[in-house]
């Protein structure tokens, strides 16, 4: 980047979400960047709510039952955003070769029990078609995946090993029935934590808008591969403010439609 890219103008963004106001510093490069500069601060909007539903919760003396090491939502097909796609590939690139050579090894091993499944042709539709899956078969296609327990290619020791890069849809699963509910996410009623914003929502509508394509939802042991075959719409570059007004819009909108005021 150059050094017009690198400068940043800080905004402060105040957002109206269902449990109140809820104000963060965002620092926006000022410059054209690629998309991938946007969702680091997405991401950022996300946890800011999501700290007043914690914070709702903790008021409320209902515990958080996940700890570190339960990882049975680890088993989840897991979608990705493109935006989402092309940093968790930047991320891998820039990591020692050992490091990523471990990874892509465990990626390959899970895309092969994926098509021994006879769910990987499925999976790579999902993550091309022009258009999106209607509910049931999304639904049906992530109980098939969650059937076959596949650990994420990033698991280690029943811990993320990429936790400060992790998918926005990672981030948001948080529940407050008991930790042993949710070996089995499908049958048992497990409880989540209400998500007022979807940043894997915001940044595939986002990615849309931008390329004129439909979201969408790449399962993340596919995403390197996709992020790579996408390689040269991932080079393309906006300037920073345009692209924050743009999540900003996606935002509001799904707070508006959440708080039930009409607007979608």
């Amino acid at each position: 980047m150059t050094a017009a890219a690198t400068s940043v103008e800080r905004y402060e963004i105040t957002l109206n979400t269902p449990r109140g106001p809820v104000t963060t510093a965002l620092e926006v490069p000022t410059g054209f960047v690629p998309v991938t500069s946007i969702v680091p601060l997405a991401r950022r909007l996300g946890e800011r709510a999501a700290e007043e539903e914690l914070r709702a919760t903790e008021q409320a003396a209902v515990p958080i039952s996940c700890r570190a090491g339960c990882a049975a939502c680890c088993r989840m097909m897991i979608p990705l955003s493109a935006p989402e796609a092309f940093a968790l590939k930047e991320y891998v690139n820039g990591l020692p070769g050992t490091d990523r050579d471990r990874f892509t090894r465990r990626i390959e091993e899970t895309t092969t029990a994926l098509r021994q499944a006879g769910l990987l042709d499925a999976l790579i539709e999902l993550a091309n078609t022009p258009k999106p899956l209607s509910d049931a078969d999304m639904d049906a296609l992530n109980r098939a995946y969650y059937a076959l327990r596949l650990p994420c290619p990033f698991l280690e020791e029943e811990r993320c090993s990429l936790y400060e890069h992790r998918p926005s849809a990672c981030r948001e699963l948080l529940v407050t029935s008991p930790a042993e509910l949710c070996q089995d996410l499908v049958h048992n009623p497990v409880e989540p934590l209400p998500v007022s914003i979807r940043v894997s929502t915001v940044l595939g509508l986002l990615w849309a808008e931008l390329t004129d394509h439909v979201p969408r939802l790449i399962p993340l042991p596919l995403a390197l591969e996709w992020a790579e075959q996408h390689d040269q719409e991932s080079r393309r570059v906006w300037k920073g403010g345009e692209l924050l007004d743009r999540v900003l819009d996606k935002v509001w909108r799904l707070l508006s439609q959440a708080m039930g005021d009409g607007k979608c």
